[in-house]
């Protein structure tokens, strides 16, 4: 153990060497004049691709275009955000509804997009929430969230989200072990007793809804990474792990012990057989589904009561573990399908395995014993190749359509390009600093394009002005079209960036929602002009259902309203125009300001605790007259006489 303990020790030491040392700049580089030119978008001109940058603790999902870098939209997902009323408004309270309760934050992390034919459609985003875990699907023709399910028997939803090659189903794989049932147990008892849940949720074709189909109970390993079989591996999924000691404690030494760990060889065709077959069992579980009506403008939350699950040692030839050094994390396959990389993060090299060879091995029976009755898999008989030691800590890799790869290394700071089939390496480029993830649009799919590839980076140090302790994270964008790798530019992320997702632009800006139309607007609060605006009283629930248009609110004066009462502002935006949304807030409301798109309906609650004349304003600079879009809520004391009444222009 000892041995262990310096070896990682020295490789810390390593990594603070080189960032403290800076590593070589890209002497030129970024700084070139030619190299601004790449990235130089101009004014009015549009990117040529999107990027979907996830926010990390954030719980946010961030856009970006490429190349210029530029920040389009901040997209709140698993996180209540006060900029767009997300998580604050009555419609989308319900989309952070878990069966712990209403959990306003989450750490999201692997954006994934959808695709046909294994390339991707621009219809949808996935992404996972690690904390509390769930999944959510963003809606690219309006770019919000409209979908988030959580995960039963899953803790630390970290293997997640990837999609198929005709988007059948989104995985989440947990990363921690837990019982399963959940129940009060000894720590101690960890090994043998705890279960890894690997859950498939199918995706609906036409409206893209998630629904469970059914989870695979693994051992008490850790789950790390996951990638779909793409082309002649479709049909299989591929799950990195570690931890297969089944420590508990101290795993920074106890989960580095064996010499090599798995990459699970998921068959999910044979799981839909089994399924069919009825051989799963069924399992009580709670867990929560909110989906976001975009007529009515309302997410709500049903509850799943159980879900079906495969036991593997029942199911012959559902999973097959592949031997893999060491440690592995990233878990990435090629374009064509053939080629499986398992990143060994303490290994000297990649490991590559073959998926022809994998078959082959299945179909001779070569095995290298079992675990928990399912079969492990003789390395020497599925490695296809290794690329011998191009750097050190590989995390993560992407292809372009050339035939190449290109791998990130943490502690040698860098990305690496190689040759698939032949292992060698051809390029290789600093990263400014200790680089996590990387993205090629498309770059996980059968089509990549590879023109651009973007390096997301753990820490900045030296690279922006300081903003204190607390530093930006960063992208780094390098052209990848020539032989050799060179650096453009670096832009700051939004929280902590651990994977993207990018395709071209013209697969989603054709299809982008520019209003909601307001006649199939069915909230159950609209008004749809301003004779339908009014002000209604149901005990001490005041409701008032108000427009607003440029730029006046209507009603603007109501009175009437008394200390205790709850006011629940249901505010609906005329306007029928491009980009003209219009905000509301009012004074000493505790939630956050609403900002409602054209033709949209959206809610919040004020609850006054003083009497007196309390003033209410659109937040968004909508008109010349914006400042003049405001009004005035009465506050008359509990017990008092003065009627419920509204007006605009004292009418």
């Amino acid at each position: 153990m000892k041995k262990t303990i310096f070896s990682i020790a020295a490789i810390a030491t390593f990594s603070i060497g080189m960032i403290g040392c800076g590593g070589s700049k890209d002497g030129g580089g970024a700084m070139s004049g030619s190299n601004a030119e790449k990235v130089y978008v101009a004014p009015g001109e549009h990117d040529e691709f999107y990027a979907f940058i996830s926010g990390g603790f954030s719980g946010q999902l961030a856009v970006y275009g490429l190349p210029s870098g530029r920040l389009f939209k901040v997209i709140p997902v698993f996180s209540q955000d006060p900029e767009k009323g997300y998580g604050y408004s009555e419609e989308t309270k319900p989309m952070l509804e878990t069966s712990h309760g209403f959990v306003p934050w989450d750490d999201a992390h692997h954006p994934d997009l959808s695709q046909t034919n294994g390339v991707i459609d621009g219809r949808w985003c996935f992404i996972n929430g690690n904390n509390t875990p769930r999944i959510a699907r963003i809606d690219l023709k309006t770019f919000e969230t409209v979908e988030t399910i959580e995960i039963p028997n899953s803790a630390g939803n970290h293997s997640s989200s990837y999609l198929t090659d005709n988007t059948e189903y989104v995985v989440a794989g947990t990363r921690f072990s837990i019982p399963v049932p959940q129940r009060d147990m000894p720590i101690s008892e960890y090994k043998g007793n705890f279960k890894g849940a690997l859950s498939f949720l199918s995706v609906d074709k036409s409206s893209g809804e998630m629904d469970i189909a059914f989870q695979i109970l693994m051992p008490g390993f850790d789950y790390d990474k996951a990638h779909p079989g793409r082309g002649k591996s479709h049909g299989w999924f591929f799950f990195t792990t570690y931890n297969t000691e089944e420590a508990n404690s101290l795993l920074e030494v106890n989960a580095s012990q064996n010499d090599k760990d798995f990459i699970a060889a998921v068959n999910w065709k044979k799981a839909e057989e089994y399924m069919a077959a009825g051989k799963f069992k069924t399992m009580p579980a709670n867990y929560a589904h909110n989906v976001y009506d975009e007529n009515s403008h309302t997410a709500s939350t049903t509850w799943g009561k159980e879900v079906k699950v495969l036991d593997p040692a029942e199911c012959p030839g559902l999973v097959y573990f592949l031997p893999t050094p060491k440690s592995p994390h990233g878990c990435d396959v090629d374009p064509t399908g053939e080629y499986i990389v398992g990143s060994g993060k303490l290994s000297a090299n990649v490991t590559v395995h073959s998926f022809t060879k994998m078959l082959a091995a299945i179909e001779g029976k070569k095995y290298d014993g079992e675990a928990y009755g399912i079969p492990i898999l003789n390395f020497e008989d599925v490695l296809g190749g290794q690329v011998v030691q191009p750097g050190l800590g590989p995390l993560h890799t992407e292809f372009d359509d050339k035939g190449n790869a290109y791998t990130t290394f943490f502690i040698s700071s860098e990305v690496v390009k190689w040759k698939l089939g032949t292992w060698e390496v051809l390029d290789r480029k600093p990263t400014y600093y200790s680089v996590g993830h990387l993205m090629i649009p498309g770059g996980n799919s059968q089509k990549p394009w590879g023109k651009y590839l973007v390096a997301m980076n753990k820490i900045t140090k030296d690279r922006y002005l300081p903003t204190g302790p607390e530093l930006c994270q960063s992208a780094q964008l390098y052209d990848i079209s020539g032989d050799k790798m060179e650096l453009l530019s670096d832009f700051p992320t939004i929280g902590e960036p651990h994977y993207a997702a990018g395709c071209p632009a013209d697969l989603i800006k054709p299809n982008s929602t520019k209003i909601y139309k307001l006649e199939v607007n069915t909230h159950p609060w609209v008004a749809k002009s301003e004779k339908e605006a009014k002000v209604t009283r149901k005990g001490n629930e005041v409701h008032v259902q108000m427009t607003m248009i440029r730029s006046h609110f209507a009603p603007d004066n109501i009175e009437g309203v008394k200390v205790g009462d709850k006011v629940f502002f249901h505010v609906t935006n005329l306007e029928q125009d491009f980009d003209v949304p219009h905000g509301f807030a009012m004074i000493g409301a505790n939630t956050s300001e609403l900002l409602i798109m054209p033709g949209q309906t959206e809610t919040i609650i004020w609850e006054p605790k003083r009497v007196g004349v309390w003033p209410m304003y659109c937040t968004d600079f909508c008109s010349a007259l914006h400042q003049e879009m405001q009004g005035y809520v009465r506050v008359s004391p509990a017990g008092a006489n003065v009627p419920l009444s509204w007006s605009l222009d004292g009418e």
